[in-house]
């Protein structure tokens, strides 16, 4: 079982969590068991898990790659100017593999699923696919 989800970024960096959108399409097909893979269709977008309680989380994960990769760099080379979105993912990962048990995914209390968008606004794609288990 597979679906393809869009979802409009608002601003050139962006960490959107998209864990209750995942956990409603799973409800939504009474999917109960299995491996649930979610990827991004972008080089420039990738998908991550980490904490969803504190907004300064993500503010802070944000600045801190922007500082990592600033956005700018005078040895950049690759024409279309966006070098540290494709470093971004890449540090990132396009795709994350969880558990699906019980119909619900295995996230520890603090944890949900976010797109990360590195060089928007832009209209995104991500998939979810889930192997029976």
């Amino acid at each position: 079982m597979q679906a393809t989800f869009q979802l409009k970024t608002t601003a050139r960096d962006q960490m959107i969590d998209i864990t209750d959108r995942i956990s409603e399409w799973l409800r939504d097909n009474n999917v109960k068991e299995g491996i649930v893979v979610v990827s991004s269709l972008h080089t420039t977008a990738g998908i991550t898990v980490n904490e969803n309680a504190d907004p300064d989380v993500k503010t802070d994960m944000l600045r801190r790659f922007d500082e990592i990769y600033p956005w700018h760099h005078p040895k950049d080379r690759h024409a279309e100017g966006n070098t540290a979105a494709h470093l971004k993912t890449s540090t990132v990962g396009h795709a994350q593999t969880l558990i699906l048990s019980q119909g619900r995914l295995l996230l520890g209390t603090w944890q949900g699923v976010y797109f990360c968008e590195f060089d928007g606004p832009r209209t995104r794609s991500f998939v979810v696919k889930v192997i029976a288990g």
